[in-house]
């Protein structure tokens, strides 16, 4: 009996210890980051935090004033709260650019602060990037920053040296936090390349602004901003300044773009003209008489990939039949590729194409319809899409 006693003693006791390593393991699992709201919703997290010389009673000061100034402070948080959506923390893991790492939170009851979702071979971002200089410039020592979360659309943008070539190239000199996985951009539910959020001192997104255009609204915006946080502060009123086009501004109008961003990557090659759509791998490909408009025509050999298609013989060809005033070009090669470009017939330069990034092959005069054609003089291209202005 004492046999069986202390084989069924040492049994529950390995039970026991077997249970615990369970859940001692578990414990050490990672936890996912979940999107956190960041807008305050007492008077304290702001005013007694971060603006206590502005609410703190000093000698002379009546404190029947101050009451009065949290009792009014609460009802506005509590509106906001019912009017405006709370700013969400960017979701940890992403390479900072510009910047040591830091988190939204950080400014709430400090900054204004304007989120910018981009990627660097958008066009429609880069478009907006004379804005966002020029606000960054013109705002940021007075309580203002921009933190633009970079969230790649092709493979070659998560690289951390490219997107620091890419912002050095550009002129950002704002702070800039990669967004590989989507997570920040999932958390926000984005679902455009450029959106910005404005998230003003109490952490409320206030304004937000969906791809190119709206810029004067966007920056009166920021300029209520600043002046609120300048009341809730205590600090000297801001002076007034202009809002005015900064310069090397890309003019644009969007009403006369007839063509739309043509990928060439079997994963969205829809406006593939030669060749068989949506089909990974080497295809042999001839380009006709007649080209249909909006249509993207290559000669040659070509090996499709999801993300582009790369020209594998010499002088490979891409004709393009588009309605618009300037095109733009995704592509790369590891050693680099000598591209010529045709107008409407007639050569109007050579390119040569390596970095990952968007060229601009045809800077036009009036909008209409063109037929662009790009000769590349050996193997190696990888051709990702077409964009216009």
């Amino acid at each position: 009996m004492l046999s069986k006693n202390f084989s069924l003693g040492v049994a529950i006791i390995i039970i026991v210890l077997a249970i615990f390593y369970i859940e001692s393991n578990k414990s050490e699992q990672p936890v996912r980051k979940r999107a956190e709201n960041i807008a305050v919703t007492k008077v304290v997290d702001t005013e007694v935090s971060t603006s206590s010389t502005s609410l703190v009673p000093q000698i002379g000061v009546n404190l029947k004033k101050v009451t009065q100034k949290i009792d009014d402070r609460r009802k506005i948080l509590e509106e906001k709260a019912l009017k405006y959506p709370p700013a969400i923390e960017i979701i940890p893991g992403g390479k900072f650019i510009n910047t040591d790492s830091f988190s939204l939170k950080q400014f709430i009851g400090k900054k204004v602060i304007l989120v910018d979702f981009w990627t660097y071979s958008c066009i429609n971002c880069l478009r907006t990037l004379p804005y966002l200089n020029s606000w960054y410039s013109k705002y940021k020592d007075k309580g203002f920053i921009i933190v633009g979360v970079h969230t790649p659309e092709f493979d070659f943008e998560k690289d951390y040296n490219n997107v620091v070539k890419a912002t050095k190239d550009l002129g950002v000199e704002y702070p800039v936090v990669q967004d590989n996985d989507y997570a920040t951009w999932s958390a926000y539910q984005n679902r455009y390349w450029p959106h910005e959020y404005l998230i003003d001192i109490d952490g409320y997104i206030v304004d937000d602004h969906i791809g190119e255009g709206g810029y004067a609204d966007t920056e009166t915006a920021i300029q209520k901003a600043l002046d609120e946080r300048v009341t809730v502060l205590g600090l000297d009123k801001l002076d007034q300044i202009p809002v005015v086009t900064p310069s090397g501004v890309v003019a644009v109008d969007s009403s006369r773009v007839g063509s739309p961003e043509m990928y060439f990557g079997s994963a969205r090659n829809e406006y593939l003209g030669s060749g068989t759509i949506g089909t990974i791998g080497f295809q042999a490909l001839d380009i006709p008489n007649d080209l249909e408009i909006n249509k993207i025509y290559l000669g040659g050999n070509w090996n499709f990939q999801r993300q582009f298609a790369q020209n594998k013989s010499a002088n490979a060809e891409i004709d393009l039949k588009y309605n618009s005033k300037s095109v733009y070009f995704v592509g790369s090669s590891d050693e680099g590729v000598n591209v010529t470009i045709y107008l409407d017939g007639k050569r109007v330069k050579n390119i040569n194409v390596k970095d990952n990034k968007l060229y601009n092959i045809i800077n036009g005069t009036d909008y209409g319809v063109h037929i662009v054609k790009m000769i590349v003089d050996k193997p190696g291209l990888r051709a990702f899409t077409f964009t216009f202005g």
